[in-house]
C-alpha cells in the first residue's frame, strides 16, 4: 500500500514528505492507521546519527492509533481496536522473562536497527529500500507495522490523537520515579529538566506524594507550569549556584535526583546535590554518545551515593501504560496539558518550535 510518511534523508537536516510502499503486515505483524505521533528528542538523535540507523529513515516511537490489519498469529489486538505503539522487545531473554523489557537483551537490534530480525525493511520507494521498525513501528508516517509485544491496547473513549507520546517520553519520565527509581512518600526529589519528560517526573513525584519536588528548568513557562503540576519548588539554573540553591531548600541534600537533560555540568550539580545514600537517575541523552561522567570515588564511596541508568522508565508496557492512563482518567497525570498539535506535513516547525520552547510536546496528526 501506498503510505505518507515523514523521512529523514540527510543528518540536520530537514525531514521530507514523502510517498512510499509499505508491505503488508506479516504473520506476526499489525497494520495501524496513526492517529497522532508525539515528537521526540530521540527522533532527532537517530536522524542527526548519534543513533546510527541507516538513511533515509522513517522515524517515530510515540505513536497511537487504530489497528487496520492483523498478521494470522496475532491474537492480542483485533481490526478496529485502537493502541499505543512503544518500544519493541524480544520476549525471551532474562529481563524480558523478569517483565523488564526495556533492557531486553536485543533491544538494539529490535529498535535502532531500521530493519526486522531478518534484514528486511517494510518501507521502500519505487526500489530504494527505507529503513522502518523504529522502535517497532516507524510512527511518522499515515500507517505503520507494529507487533504485538509493542502494542497495547486502550479504551475506545480516550483521546487517541493524544495519547502516543505516553509510549515513550511521558513513561520515561513518571516511570523513572514510581518505576526504577521508585521514589517513596514523603521523600525529597530534584529533577533537572522541564521537558516532556521531567514534567512527567514531576507528575509522577506528585502521584507518589514525595515531600519536596524540586524542577530545575531555564524556561519561566516551564517552571510555572511544573508548580502547577505539583513540584514544590523550581529553580532558574542561571540564577547562581545550583547546587546550594537546591540546598537551601533540602540543607541535607536531596534523596533522589533525576536527570532528563545529559549534560556534564548539570549532572555534576545534581550528584552533588544529593544526601547520604542518595540516588541519581539518568534518562537524559548526552550530545554526544563518548561523553563521560566523572566523580570523586572517595566521595561515592563515603556516602552510598548510587547511579541509575534508566530506559523507558523500566516499563513493562502492558502494566504500565495502562496505569498511566488510568492517572490520566482521574486527573491525577493531566499529560495534555504539555501537548501541542501540528500536521505532519508541518514536522520541520514542530521540531523548531519544540527547540525554542514554543510548546512542551508536539505531536503530529498525519
Amino acid at each position: 500500500m501506498q503510505v505518507s510518511a515523514a523521512v529523514a534523508r540527510k543528518p540536520e537536516a530537514d525531514f521530507t514528505i514523502e510517498q512510499l510502499s509499505l508491505e503488508e503486515p506479516r504473520e506476526d505483524e499489525i497494520l495501524v492507521r496513526i492517529a497522532g505521533v508525539g515528537l521526540c528528542h530521540t527522533d532527532l538523535i537517530a536522524r542527526d546519527q548519534l543513533i546510527p540507523i541507516p538513511l533515509p529513515a522513517v522515524l517515530g516511537h510515540e505513536g497511537s492509533g487504530v489497528v487496520e490489519q492483523v498478521g494470522s498469529k496475532v491474537k492480542k489486538v483485533t481490526a478496529g481496536d485502537h493502541v499505543l505503539l512503544s518500544f519493541n522487545s524480544c520476549g525471551h531473554c532474562k529481563t524480558c522473562e523478569e517483565h523488564l523489557p526495556s533492557y531486553c537483551l536485543k533491544f538494539p537490534q529490535l529498535n535502532y536497527t531500521g530493519l526486522r530480525m531478518d534484514g528486511s525493511s517494510a518501507l521502500s520507494k519505487e526500489g530504494e529500500r527505507v529503513s522502518a521498525n523504529f522502535f517497532g513501528q516507524s510512527s511518522f508516517a499515515s500507517h505503520a507495522i507494529a507487533n504485538e509485544r509493542n502494542v497495547v491496547k486502550v479504551d475506545k473513549s480516550l483521546p487517541l490523537q493524544l495519547l502516543g507520546p505516553l509510549g515513550c517520553g511521558l513513561q520515561t519520565g513518571a516511570g523513572g520515579v514510581l518505576r526504577s527509581m521508585n521514589c517513596p512518600e514523603g521523600s525529597s526529589i530534584a529533577i533537572f529538566g522541564g521537558g516532556p519528560v521531567g514534567l512527567a517526573a514531576v507528575m509522577g513525584a506528585a502521584i507518589r506524594k514525595c515531600s519536596t519536588i524540586i524542577l530545575v528548568e531555564p524556561v519561566a513557562a516551564r517552571r510555572d507550569i511544573a508548580l502547577e503540576l505539583g513540584a514544590t519548588h523550581a529553580i532558574d539554573p542561571r540564577a547562581g549556584d545550583l547546587t546550594a540553591a537546591i540546598r537551601a531548600i533540602a540543607p541535607q541534600g536531596v534523596e533522589f535526583a533525576f536527570d532528563s537533560s545529559g549534560r556534564s555540568e548539570v549532572l555534576d550539580a545534581a550528584l552533588a546535590s544529593l544526601t547520604s545514600r542518595g540516588l541519581l537517575g539518568l534518562v537524559g541523552v548526552p550530545p554526544k554518545i563518548e561523553s563521560t561522567l566523572s566523580f570523586n570515588i572517595a566521595w561515592l564511596i563515603t556516602y552510598g551515593i548510587r547511579i541509575q541508568g534508566i530506559i523507558e522508565g523500566d516499563s513493562d508496557l502492558d502494566g504500565f501504560l495502562p496505569e498511566l492512563v488510568e492517572y490520566y482518567q482521574a486527573g491525577r497525570f493531566p499529560f495534555d496539558r504539555l501537548v501541542k498539535t501540528y500536521p505532519l506535513a508541518e514536522i520541520n516547525r514542530a521540531i523548531a518550535d519544540q527547540a525554542k520552547g514554543a510548546c512542551i510536546k508536539a505531536v503530529l496528526v498525519p
